[in-house]
């Protein structure tokens, strides 16, 4: 049961986007198991979080359409919305067997292999944007590094021109689109502008792949083309969905990963001297520390699929709950100070930043071969780097968190 103590959990609340942290660990120790006002469930202890999004048995992604309406009402026309509508084509956003099929077409495409030998492109793709931006002494590190890496390697592997004249607008569009992945109900102005920012998403992957058909080449788009057997291939919806989903995810919560971790480095200036010291020893652990210590995604939604229960407490099928991966990786029964950054902690790779189970994060591997590349870079050639923000810019939104601009000097 709720504990009266403990006020109703809402994503929509001011006070989580200056710092979620306070509210969670209320939640964590006073009502791990809470019931928001808003009909869902909220988990918030390490080992619930990670229980609920490993059992795919008892949790899943449910009705989508129904997903959709506990915001909205049930007389919304889910589907009626471009931008749903797209959503609800994602794996990430299914259950098996379709989320099984396309998840194993996406990941035998994304190869382990493949991104490993990205490697060396990734350095020079950093260090190029390194090179356009040391000698001025200051800038904005969201939109000169932050974005541009990932967005550039995203670029690199699907085979786009990065100086493409559309590129901008397509960026934009993941921006505006993406929006639809939040869990609540959106104003009128914020669903027009999805529903018509997607239509730009899709077109501008329409036109990709039919390039691809047409003239294969050896990038990742054409892998996807050319993945699976006559029978079973990703048809040319599912393609578009697949990309959009992959590019928009691959730079967005890439680009809050740096963001958020040169922020932490500010706020805990003797690690980014750990760093300077040895950045090639440090930099794969300050991926992980960052993803636990201010992760891009600090919060999930699971439907449960069947009558269960987490920590004794019933939950009937159909509900939903809000997982809070924030909370669980700031969790004192797992982390030791959980509220320190400390980029040489032994276990910070026990995030739950990645998701789980069957809807483990499928570009985990490329995040982290470009964190710990971006980390290591900056390390090496702007040792003096510092954050001049005091008040982060945080974006709207409360499932993924990032900030819209960094100044800093170095």
């Amino acid at each position: 049961m709720t504990d009266l103590r403990v006020p109703s959990f809402s994503p929509d609340d001011v006070a989580l986007k200056a710092d979620p942290y306070i509210a969670f660990a209320r939640l964590r120790e006073d009502d791990p198991i809470h019931r928001s006002d808003l009909g869902y469930w909220v988990v918030s202890r390490h080992e619930d979080v990670r229980a609920v999004l490993m059992n795919r048995d008892d949790f899943g992604q449910g009705d989508f359409v129904e997903n959709i309406r506990l915001f909205y009402g049930p007389d919304f026309d889910v589907m009626g919305q471009r931008g749903y509508k797209w959503l609800s084509e994602v794996f990430l956003m299914q259950d098996p067997p379709h989320h099984t099929r396309v998840r194993g077409l996406v990941t035998g495409a994304l190869t382990a292999r493949r991104v490993r030998a990205m490697e060396p492109r990734i350095r020079e793709i950093t260090d190029r944007l390194i090179d356009g931006f040391a000698g001025d002494g200051h800038g904005d590190l969201i939109a000169r590094f932050a974005y541009e890496l990932p967005v550039r390697v995203m670029c690199d592997m699907l085979g786009i021109d990065p100086d493409d004249d559309r590129l901008p607008a397509v960026i934009d569009a993941i921006a505006q689109s993406f929006i639809v992945f939040e869990a609540r109900a959106l104003t009128d102005a914020e669903l027009t502008t999805a529903n018509t920012q997607i239509a730009v998403l899709q077109n501008f992957f329409e036109a990709l792949f039919d390039e691809r058909k047409a003239a294969p080449q050896d990038d990742l788009a054409t892998a996807l083309v050319q993945a699976g057997g006559a029978e079973d291939a990703l048809s040319h919806d599912e393609l578009v969905t697949v990309a959009i989903g992959l590019f928009g995810a691959g730079f967005e919560t890439t680009a809050h990963m740096i963001g958020n971790g040169l922020l932490s480095f500010s706020r805990f200036p003797d690690q980014w001297q750990r760093l300077v010291g040895d950045p090639a020893a440090y930099a794969a652990g300050t991926v992980d520390e960052v993803l636990r210590y201010e992760s891009s995604l600090i919060a999930t939604y699971r439907t449960a699929l069947k009558p269960t229960e987490v920590r004794g407490q019933s939950v009937a099928k159909g509900e939903k709950i809000l997982t809070l991966i924030g909370a669980g990786n700031r969790d004192p029964r797992v982390f030791d100070n959980p509220g320190s950054f400390d980029i040489g902690r032994d276990n910070a790779a026990r995030h739950l930043s990645f998701g789980g189970g069957i809807h483990f994060c499928v570009g985990a591997e490329l995040a982290r071969l470009e964190g710990r590349i971006a980390f290591e870079q900056l390390a090496t050639r702007l040792p003096g780097l510092k954050v001049d923000t005091d008040a982060p810019a945080w974006r709207e939104g409360f499932l993924f968190r990032g900030m819209s601009t960094l100044p800093a000097r170095w």
